[in-house]
């Protein structure tokens, strides 16, 4: 008889035991698909990441050249500003009727 009571309580240790693994596996088996599935959306990010400092190079590259282009400009800007002032100073003086 005092037996039955042990062996009552080792049954249901036993079977809480059980259960509780029974969860554990199957929250480690959540977590695992979660980890998967978040492994697979940085690999993404990571390639997004990539084409985007493909087009920023790009783009820098691109905004190198207009500022090239806007320099050359400037330049051309400065040399008519130059001549303009070198064409009024000659004028400046004659006859208006000199022509």
């Amino acid at each position: 008889m005092p037996d039955e009571p042990a062996q009552s309580e080792i049954c249901t240790f036993t079977r809480r035991f059980k259960q509780a693994q029974e969860r554990t596996d199957r929250e480690l088996g959540i977590v695992r698909s979660d980890l998967t599935a978040l492994r697979l959306q940085v690999g993404n990010l990571d390639q997004k990441v990539s084409n985007l400092d493909s087009k920023v190079d790009e783009r820098a590259d691109e905004i190198r050249g207009l500022s090239d282009s806007f320099g050359d400009l400037s330049e051309k800007v400065d040399r008519n500003q130059a001549q303009i002032v070198e064409l009024l100073t000659h004028l400046v003086g004659k006859s208006t009727d000199a022509s």
